[in-house]
């Protein structure tokens, strides 16, 4: 009886998120009866304390498929991959080898192993694995899109999975103990999700606790239902020893601007007191964000294409037309005579410089990553203690198997609510049928959306977002996702507006912050990218996503060193988090030192090979530093990557043309033009293309199709002055080059211009530099 009143104790202490309390009991507990099954429910409540190492050495060579699998989550925890791996997989030639623990939840988890250890294939068969096992496993589903290696979301959440949703709910009944939920497990998700812990449980202890489904830890014995917060879902290696990073939030006075605010203060530095999982009112409808924001916010406004919103053609202004998924790389270095034209929100614009031929290889291009980053895969898949971003329909997904309903209206969870299993009893049948129906229709939306994101298909991704129910679609994961597809489309202003959506609804969220921060640093909103920053900080200071919007408020004020150390802050709390490290990269490159720019963005990719990002800022440094072949590769690798992206289709264009390869250079540069006609890069650069053939009378076209875009731009001119002047048309050459410094270009290119113009009726002297 003694052993029951201590496992009941810890349990309710785990409720209470008390987590001290039952480490204490259940340490009395494991003294006085000494069992592996009690080492896994004290293990499980130092997991959920965030002390995965004292978890290790607990388990560490117990046989049991529960321990095994804790043991591997301390492993993960602790980035010891390998032996992760070997408590889920036991040797082949062991008679006594047992299946992979806990079915879905070990395949996952072993996926993630794979995926970090750079097998891509065996991580896409157990992910597969874990989704046939338990459709409802969204988390693998995303790791499948981030690798592109996704099926169509139709056939992922087709029927198939709905009928085994079924069987497992009507015909396994208790002997499932992964979807079967007991009176004891049940009251377990009741308060994890409704009790209020007292000061001892930190907010970093409530996100190990909070969103978290028993389904992800079946077979639990006793309390071991309350391991279900670290248990059910693996978290960033270096998570462990993130509370040993003392990371001071900076004053207001610390951040660029942020006492230009016009008089709106900052958020308080509340030290993470809001913690930043999953809403505990999220089973409420009536109470949750999400339908809050529904009362408010209305569908999306279509799309409008305004001219104040074209862009200029300018060494930096071609760094702005791709999202800082170009790598802005030199730009701000002062190694190029390149400076940018960006029209900000307001409609002005900044003077424009001229652009030579020669200084095309110093523009720069800032990228996205993806989820499980970001470039698209979600950066924060795997973040585990932070990974803040909930999307609502993973919550609902998690929530469905312990309260009930697949739907979340609240009619029908009113309705459904009378089917919850009591006492062993079976669910309804044909509410499990429908509810099962729902649940598969809505993921099969978010997952086919989700799935042309992360292929770079944006405005179709975007399309079927619109198919969402309008509580769904305001909601912060498919609004933060919106204004990725936006940001990956170069319309920053609808980025802009989708992500303080997304802020709106789930405030408590840092899902897409990262890049959302990238996207204010385009527009040029200095202000509103410093309160963002300090908004960040205040609600999680130990997320990567706080830091990358720190270190682009410095970058955008040119302040690189600093910015560099706030991306470095951003790797060291998060190693697998692969938009800081290409974050990282830019801000080397900016300074020049290309070396550990390439470091950097190597790095990134050995996160996440498809981070079409880093292959670009690899091709942007060859390209400056002439290695042309290796130029070529890169941009070529980001091209297959994302085939949609007319600034990455430009840049290999110029790198095919270095290596004299200019026909199919001209083709690579027609498509780009296509891919996207508002960017003026690829019709200037095929205008070069085309005189260095000497095909001049198609480069004069080309310009004067140019100059409907670009009226004053200065290289447009310059470049025009230069055909004019080779095919002996002096009075036309001077014509254009007096437009070109009527323009007012910066200084070095007003240099060029009067020594072309010094040499005009030198026949033989080609002013290459123009």
């Amino acid at each position: 009886m003694m052993e029951a009143i201590l496992i009941e104790c810890v349990q309710n202490s785990l409720r209470q998120f008390m987590h001290r309390n039952a480490i204490f009991i259940c340490e009395r507990l494991c003294a006085q009866f000494p069992s592996e099954t009690n080492l896994q429910l004290l293990a499980g409540c130092y997991l959920n304390n965030n002390q995965s190492y004292s978890a290790y050495h607990i388990l560490k060579g117990t046989q049991m498929a529960q321990s095994r699998y804790l043991f591997a989550i301390s492993c993960f925890q602790m980035d010891l991959l390998n032996e992760a791996e070997a408590a889920l997989c036991p040797p082949a030639n062991d008679p006594n080898a047992a299946e992979i623990p806990n079915g879905a939840a070990g395949h996952y988890l072993l996926g993630l192993i794979y995926r970090y250890t750079d097998r891509r294939k065996s991580a896409v068969h157990h992910f597969k694995q874990a989704l046939s096992i338990d459709p409802l496993m969204w988390a693998a589903y995303e790791e499948l899109c981030v690798l592109g290696a996704a099926e169509e979301a139709t056939a992922v959440f087709g029927e198939a999975a709905a009928l085994c949703i079924q069987k497992q709910y009507l015909h396994h009944g208790s002997a499932s103990q992964s979807l079967h939920i007991s009176n004891e497990d049940r009251n377990l998700v009741s308060g994890r999700n409704f009790g209020q812990g007292p000061d001892d449980a930190s907010p970093r202890q409530l996100k190990h606790m909070q969103g978290n489904s028993l389904r992800d830890i079946p077979g639990n014995y006793h309390g071991a239902a309350a391991l279900g917060g670290a248990a059910s879902q693996p978290s960033n290696g270096s998570s462990s020893n993130i509370s040993f990073y003392n990371t001071p939030s900076p004053m207001a006075s610390q951040i660029p601007y942020i006492s230009q605010l016009s008089g709106v203060a900052p958020p308080p530095l509340c030290r993470n007191a809001q913690p930043n999982g999953p809403n505990p009112s999220i089973l409420n409808a009536d109470s949750s964000p999400r339908s809050t924001v529904n009362s408010t916010i209305q569908a999306p406004r279509r799309k409008f294409v305004d001219e104040g919103k074209l862009r200029k053609i300018s060494g930096r202004l071609f760094s702005d037309s791709g999202p800082r998924r170009s790598t802005r790389l030199s730009g701000e270095a002062g190694a190029t005579n390149v400076s940018a034209t960006m029209v900000v929100g307001n409609g002005t614009s900044n003077s424009s410089k001229y652009l030579g031929g020669s200084k095309l290889s110093s523009m720069a291009f800032r990228a996205v990553t993806v989820r499980k980053g970001q470039s698209w895969a979600n950066e924060n898949i795997d973040e585990g203690i932070r990974n803040e971003a909930f999307d609502d329909s993973r919550s609902n997904i998690t929530l469905s198997t312990s309260s009930s309903s697949p739907s979340v209206d609240t009619r029908d969870l009113e309705q459904e609510g009378a089917t919850i299993p009591t006492n062993g009893s079976i669910m309804n049948g044909s509410r499990v049928i429908s509810g099962a129906s729902e649940i598969m229709g809505l993921l099969r939306t978010l997952g086919e959306g989700y799935r042309l994101s992360c292929m770079y298909r944006c405005q179709e991704a975007l399309d079927v977002y619109l198919k969402l129910p309008h509580k769904h679609y305001n909601t912060g994961w498919v609004l933060s996702q919106v204004g990725k597809a936006y940001f990956e489309l170069v319309d920053y202003l609808e980025a802009d507006r989708a992500f303080s959506l997304a802020r709106q609804a789930s405030p408590y969220s840092l899902e897409g912050m990262d890049i959302y921060s990238t996207v204010l640093y385009h527009l040029k909103e200095d202000m509103k990218l410093s309160y963002l920053a300090q908004e960040l900080i205040s609600t999680d200071r130990l997320a990567p996503q706080s830091w990358c919007a720190m270190g682009n408020c410095y970058s955008l004020q040119k302040d690189h060193e600093t910015a560099l150390k706030n991306f470095q802050r951003a790797v060291q709390l998060n190693p697998r988090f692969a938009y800081a490290h290409t974050l990282c990269g830019h801000e080397y490159v900016a300074l020049e030192d290309f070396e550990n720019g390439i470091k950097s963005y190597q790095s990134a990719l050995r996160v996440n090979a498809r981070h079409y990002n880093s292959w670009y800022g690899l091709g942007m440094i060859y390209l400056r530093q002439e290695k042309f072949e290796f130029s070529e590769h890169h941009f070529r690798m980001a091209f297959h990557i994302n085939p949609r992206s007319s600034v990455i289709m430009s840049y290999l264009g110029t790198a095919l043309h270095a290596l004299k390869r200019s026909d199919e250079a001209l083709a690579i540069m027609e498509r780009a033009i296509l891919a996207d006609k508002k960017n003026p890069l690829p019709m200037y650069q095929k205008a070069n293309i085309l005189v260095s053939l000497e095909n001049f009378d198609e480069a004069l076209e080309a310009l004067e199709e140019l100059k409907e875009y670009a009226p004053r731009e200065s290289s447009v001119y310059a470049l025009m002055g230069r055909i004019y002047k080779r095919s002996k048309m002096y009075d036309k050459a001077m014509l254009h080059y007096g437009l070109a410094l009527d323009l007012k270009p910066p200084a070095t290119d007003v240099a060029a211009i009067k020594a072309a113009i010094e040499k005009l009726h030198v026949p033989d002297e080609i002013e290459d530099n123009l």
